[in-house]
């Protein structure tokens, strides 16, 4: 039966699990006396649902704590085995795939390079297929147990309602790609399990948000510098963060070429890609036949030597340049959004790191305006080169929770917005 507001019974019973399960995943273990407060719940509906959830497998108890003059309260968590997530970064250099429980400890790993066709949709799609099927072999899971698998893509992620996800990456070769259905056709897991497809900045940015340097901000950009650069806003309106294109703003009015086509992108100076590109065409010498990672860790060995050594000059001037280039993309966004925080993750920003971070923040205040650069801090992501891969995995989870720790029924169309508002109403702060 509806009530007024459109809510059913059910639909309060499922709140109310929502909202136990994360504040014991957030702030637990707790008491059931803790999570009254916590959660808003009377001690008879914070029982009852505990009840449910104990019976659930979803709940457990883990030790207790002296009382004021009563006896020892309980305290109680989430069952870490309880569920399983997938998340996979679909990255430049390669495809990671990471098996994790309901607490987000890996228990599986698996990475697959990519080389020269590194884009090629059915080279990635049978990475990822091949990959899942590794982690969960490798850790003794069954495909059953999964709440959901969770991929991170380069693009613009859009969800239609016969096609699922379908990615536009045009800096990749990736014009309407429905990646979801790929995935789905051949997969070895049940029709029942979701996959869960966005934009591999955003899915940095949510595990920023959740777990990383951004937790506590309400208004953050979290920046994805790897071979082209991105970014993700969260702000009060947009709580579960939006992917901007942040890498095809024009920095130079036509200057260089982007991979995406246009001219003067800052993705064309301030990408890792980019970088080696100019290091190279003023006179560098990379070393040959490796990847970019690699070859970033060679330029930056050489432009900032062992001490004793003599610095590449060519190495260290393209270095400072893409500083400035970046810090005067940043003073974009400090503008537009007047973030608290900029947080700098991406394989090549986890590179570049606290060395590169003074220049980058001397050109930013530079070149925005004095009152939002002020209030800004601008420092690097904690969750170091697997924060995509653990976004990804977010995404399920947050379904999960919506959904008051039921799993998701496998039509699309019904499971989408859930994830949304779960992410929407991140408990975190």
């Amino acid at each position: 039966m509806a009530g007024r507001n459109g809510r059913t019974v059910r639909d309060l019973r499922r709140g109310n699990r929502t909202a136990v399960l994360q504040r014991l995943y957030f702030d637990g273990p707790l008491s059931r006396f803790e999570l009254g407060p916590a959660t808003g719940l009377s001690s008879g509906s914070v029982s009852n649902v505990v009840a449910d959830l104990i019976a659930d497998g979803l709940v457990e108890e883990a030790g207790s704590v002296d009382s004021d003059g009563g006896r020892p309260r309980t305290l109680l968590r989430v069952a870490p085995h309880s569920g399983h997530m997938i998340g996979v970064d679909v990255g430049e250099t390669r495809v990671r795939v990471e098996l994790f429980d309901l607490a987000l400890t890996e228990l599986a790993r698996v990475e697959h390079p990519l080389a020269q066709q590194r884009y090629d949709v059915d080279v990635i799609v049978g990475h990822v297929r091949d990959g899942v099927a590794e982690v969960l072999a490798a850790a003794g899971t069954e495909p059953g147990q999964l709440l959901g698998v969770g991929v991170g893509v380069p693009g613009i992620v859009e969800r239609t309602a016969d096609r699922g996800a379908v990615v536009h990456g045009q800096t990749i070769g990736w014009d309407a790609v429905p990646l979801e259905a790929l995935l789905r056709s051949g997969s070895p897991l049940p029709d029942a399990v979701p996959y869960f497809i966005d934009n591999g900045a955003k899915t940095l940015g949510q595990a920023e948000m959740w777990f990383g340097a951004g937790r506590g901000a309400r208004n953050a950009v979290v920046v994805l510098f790897g071979s082209g650069v991105g970014a993700c806003l969260v702000t009060p309106e947009v709580e579960h963060g939006r992917a901007v294109e942040w890498g095809h703003l024009t920095v130079r009015v036509r200057g260089r070429r982007c991979r995406c086509g246009a001219l003067g992108c800052l993705e064309a100076y301030a990408g890792a890609e980019s970088l080696l590109s100019r290091w190279r065409e003023e006179g560098g010498r990379p070393p040959a036949d490796t990847d970019e990672e690699t070859a970033l860790t060679a330029m930056l060995a050489a432009a900032y030597p062992a001490e004793g050594g003599a610095a590449d000059p060519v190495a260290l001037a393209v270095l400072e340049e893409t500083a400035e280039y970046l810090g005067a993309g940043l003073s974009d966004l400090i503008n537009l959004f007047q973030p608290e925080r900029i947080l700098i993750g991406g394989w090549a920003g986890l590179q570049l790191g606290s060395r590169f971070l003074p220049a980058v923040r001397r050109h930013a205040a530079t070149y925005a305006l004095r009152h939002p650069a002020e209030k800004v801090a601008i420092d690097l992501g904690r969750l170091g080169p697997d924060a995509v891969t653990v976004g990804a995995a977010i995404l399920p989870l947050a379904d999960f929770f919506t959904r008051g720790g039921h799993r998701a029924p496998p039509a699309a169309e019904d499971r989408l917005p859930a994830w949304r508002t779960a992410l929407e109403d991140r408990a975190p702060r």
